[in-house]
């Protein structure tokens, strides 16, 4: 019995950590629009900002709000398609903002250490930049400075 709450405990924490979620002080449209700003700033391309919640409307269905803003460095993306061509199925880099069904505004992203597992990528640092770009964009884009 111990083995297999063990083998299930283990199993969810390695799920759990496949998408990081984190909640804004900002409203879905200027978590949006901060994400892109900021990404703007550091030379990336915001490719597309998509609104699942229009795109629902069209075949009169409804969603809470909800966007997906992909974006991306060719430098650093080349790089890791380089390694393994396979990663362009998970580039560009994309965060997904929405309103959760207790009215919250929330912000998610994949873990780079999941893409790293799923990819033959042998650049640890490559990845762990990536990381710890992605952290840093999604504080800045979330969090009210006082």
């Amino acid at each position: 019995m111990i083995k297999l709450l063990t083998i299930v405990a283990l199993s969810v924490s390695l799920f759990a950590n496949d998408i990081i979620t984190k909640e804004s002080d900002f409203t879905v449209n200027e978590t949006i629009n901060n994400i892109k700003n900021i990404v703007k700033a550091k030379g990336f391309g915001v490719f597309a900002i998509i609104d699942h919640k229009a795109n629902g409307k069209t075949v009169d269905m409804s969603l809470n709000e909800t966007k997906v803003i992909i974006f991306g460095n060719p430098k650093v993306g080349t790089r890791l398609m380089q390694e393994d061509i396979s990663i362009a199925l998970d580039l560009p880099l994309r965060m997904l903002v929405y309103k959760d069904t207790d009215g919250k505004v929330k912000l998610s992203y994949r873990d780079g250490s999941w893409i790293k597992s799923h990819h033959n990528l042998q650049s640890k640092n490559l990845t762990n930049k990536v990381n710890a770009g992605m952290d840093k964009i999604s504080d800045k884009a979330r969090l009210k400075v006082n």
